[in-house]
């Protein structure tokens, strides 16, 4: 194989380099990423996907217009045809005329129409395609095309579409070529030019280079899409549970909440109308919306309302006691987080104990963590129920289940609990920043 022969072939190795070089840096930008989600775009959406896609191949050819030895760095044809095949004709004209600017500025006035022509191209078959998510699974192997199109005799279409892709990719090259032998090299260039007699396997090498250096980028960046769709769905299922989890706790706290009310009505009602207050603003606090996240103190001031209403229903032989950390109160802590468990303190714990007994509720920082405890002296938890406890019951398990989902495996909750002298809850979570909690 002749030396120059050897040279082309390695250029076309580092086309392909760049061409993944390039599509790599643009799908790690989040503002690229979330233009490649969107199948239907604005024009004004459409002129933004040509600025970032005419930067990148725009340098490709600039690269190469100013240090003609890296011949292989230009991609202005396959980033043209990629921008409409992406974007649709109006993002590939455009795409193609801001590309072609480079070499059109060194004298190759023929660049900015094949561009221009073959970004047009790229839209053109975008609007063929059956469905707007094709163009995604564009593939350089034609015998893979033929074997769907065989295979998959209920829908031609698609397989149609894609032998169609292949070959407009084959004709965009073939173009090329065909200009550039009937022109001077000063109108416009081929990285082939200088090779007079190209051995056959070598025109089958140019022509495989383009169709992977259009099929690398769709592929690197579809893998982008679906990782970020998937990201979505978790998001989307995350706050599913978590409403889920949620609508079983209020239901459950405001029924066994209204037994108390009811319990007093007769027998002491005036009791039974300072209930109904307290109980007023813990209807207001479940029918507000809020984050999933709240201060400490604000959950601490709920728990006071409805110890209020328990406490008026057992009388003396509740009480309560906290130890709460001043630095701890402007901490971010789960909405709803404390309630279920000194509900089921209050209901398992200490309402089967004739003498009653006490609820103790701790918060403390330290390494950057908060760290919380709810106790209490009541009839405590057999060892055999004590196993399953996280993952049944409404309360603990909610609990659990909510800490999983917001904090995935940077949470810590534990139970001990010794029959005849209580039970303790402790839960360990990361400190959070005011924005990160908002932003979930």
């Amino acid at each position: 194989m002749p030396d120059l022969e050897r040279s082309f072939l390695i250029s076309l190795l580092l086309k392909l380099g760049v061409v993944a070089s390039i599509a790599s840096i643009l799908a790690r930008w989040s503002t690229f990423q979330t233009m490649l989600m969107q199948n239907s775009r604005t024009l004004n959406q459409r002129l933004m996907l040509s600025v970032w896609l005419s930067t990148v191949f725009g340098a490709s050819v600039a690269t190469r217009v100013v240090s003609p030895s890296y011949g292989a760095a230009d991609l202005g044809l396959e980033g043209s045809f990629i921008a409409g095949l992406v974007g649709g004709y109006v993002t590939g004209l455009l795409s193609g005329v801001l590309i072609s600017l480079p070499a059109v500025i060194m004298g190759e006035h023929l660049t900015m129409p094949l561009l221009a022509t073959i970004g047009v191209l790229g839209g053109l078959l975008r609007d063929l395609a059956p469905d707007p998510e094709e163009v995604w699974r564009v593939s350089p192997f034609f015998d893979l095309n033929i074997y769907r199109f065989f295979k998959e005799t209920r829908n031609h279409r698609r397989t149609a579409f894609h032998l169609s892709l292949f070959a407009a990719i084959l004709s965009a090259e073939f173009l090329r070529q065909i200009l550039a032998s009937l022109v001077s090299a000063q109108k416009l260039f081929w990285l082939a030019r200088d090779l007079r007699h190209l051995h056959p396997l070598t025109y089958v090498a140019l022509y495989a280079t383009t169709l992977f250096a259009v099929a690398i980028p769709l592929k690197i960046w579809n893998n982008t899409r679906t990782e970020r769709k998937l990201e979505e769905q978790e998001r989307l299922l995350a706050e599913a549970r978590l409403a889920a989890l949620t609508s079983q706790i209020n239901p459950h706290f405001l029924f066994n909440t209204l037994n108390s009310v009811s319990s007093l009505i007769r027998t002491n009602p005036n009791q039974a109308r300072l209930m109904v207050v307290k109980l007023s603003k813990v209807l207001r606090r479940l029918l507000r919306k809020h984050e999933n996240f709240s201060p400490l103190r604000d959950e601490l001031s709920f728990i006071e309302d409805y110890l209020a209403i328990e406490v008026a229903r057992f009388g003396e032989k509740l009480r309560f006691e906290n130890e709460i950390a001043p630095d701890t109160l402007d901490m971010l802590v789960p909405s709803m987080l404390l309630q279920p468990l000194v509900e089921n303190s209050i209901k398992h714990g200490l309402s089967s104990k004739i003498e009653g007994g006490t609820i103790r509720i701790q918060a403390k920082r330290g390494d950057a963590r908060l760290h919380l405890l709810v106790a209490d002296d009541g009839v405590g938890i057999p060892e055999a129920k004590l196993a399953t406890l996280l993952e049944h019951g409404i309360g603990v398990s909610n609990v659990n289940e909510r800490l999983k989902v917001l904090f995935g495996n940077d949470y810590r909750m534990w139970i001990d609990s010794q029959p005849g002298r209580g039970t303790q809850i402790q839960i360990e979570v990361p400190e959070l920043q005011t924005d990160l909690a908002a932003a979930s």
